[in-house]
């Protein structure tokens, strides 16, 4: 058994209730003192594991780790922690070069987290900031379903943690506000991808979510979970984040009906900023792959990238 093995199948026998270091050697044909070792070890990364007459036994898992939040978490992706890391999607950008497949950074902060378009991105600890580095069976048109699975990921997470949100094309989470289109924002994406002209190589998908921040430390137009509902527990949080993102990129074909669901920009009047000039227009649809349909005045326009404004109604 390799290193993580054994403490997987330590974590599994003290899950059933307290176990005693020498029933555990036994059934895993390791030496007590390999026990002890690994048992120490899961205590370092957060487990909180009591000893006492009956043997050892886990008794809560509250901590924010890479084991703690790959503890329970039904979906294939291994965890690489950081309590600090300039950017998720750069280390997964660096894990994709050394082959790394279905691995999620995660950090407590990013100190030089960016946007779309380069723009800068504050990322204090508290937040929920994680990349998802995969190598799927895609071509590159099919890619912005990536992150339309995102959003819907997010969006669904922070709406079980008892926050309205929606999605705004293309890629953020946000809040309404009043009926007019107005809104805070909550979550956005950043998606990097490397591949050629008919598959994608590698697609990393990077999540970055306002949780157990105070708003006011934010730029202005942005609210937290904290703000809106109270904080989650980070943990079970992105374990649900991971689990939908999961299960959407498994069934491609589900998420823009499920994006449609959660659209704050369907029906809104919008503009959007493009380099070969705005679009103004009601958005009505998005398209299999994601592209947003716009009723404008010299007729329907597809557009698969831009800033997307919302307009108050005319």
């Amino acid at each position: 058994m390799t290193t993580n093995e054994t403490r997987r199948a330590i974590l599994e026998a003290l899950a059933d209730g307290p176990v005693s270091g020498p029933e555990l050697a036994e059934s895993l044909d390791v030496s007590r003192a390999a026990i002890w070792k690994q048992i120490d070890g899961l205590r370092d990364a957060g487990f909180e594991i009591e000893s006492g007459p009956t043997g050892y036994e886990l008794v809560a898992v509250t901590a924010y780790t890479g084991p703690t939040v790959e503890y329970g978490l039904e979906a294939p992706f291994s965890v690489e922690y950081h309590d600090s890391v300039g950017s998720t999607n750069a280390r997964a950008r660096e894990l994709a070069t050394e082959g790394a497949a279905d691995v999620a950074v995660l950090a407590d902060e990013q100190t030089g987290g960016r946007g779309r378009l380069e723009r800068a991105w504050s990322a204090p600890s508290g937040g929920v900031w994680v990349s998802v580095l995969t190598r799927p069976e895609i071509t590159p048109a099919q890619a912005p379903l990536y992150t339309l699975a995102a959003s819907v990921a997010m969006a669904r997470a922070i709406r079980e943690a008892g926050v309205d949100a929606r999605i705004k094309w293309p890629n953020d989470v946000v809040i309404p506000v009043g009926e007019d289109g107005d809104y805070r924002k909550i979550a956005g994406i950043l998606t990097e991808m490397e591949g050629e002209t008919d598959r994608v190589e590698w697609i990393a998908v990077g999540m970055g979510i306002n949780a157990n921040i105070d708003a006011e430390s934010l730029p202005e137009g942005a609210t937290t979970i904290r703000d809106e509902a109270g904080d989650v527990d980070r943990r079970l949080f992105v374990q649900r984040v991971l689990e939908e993102f999961d299960a959407y990129r498994n069934d491609l074909e589900s998420v823009v009906p499920a994006w449609r669901d959660l659209a704050l920009t369907l029906g809104q009047r919008v503009r959007i900023d493009r380099a070969a000039g705005d679009i103004v227009g009601e958005a009505v649809d998005v398209t299999a792959s994601g592209a947003l349909v716009i009723d404008t005045d010299e007729g329907e326009q597809i557009v698969s990238a831009g800033d997307c404004e919302h307009l108050r109604p005319v």
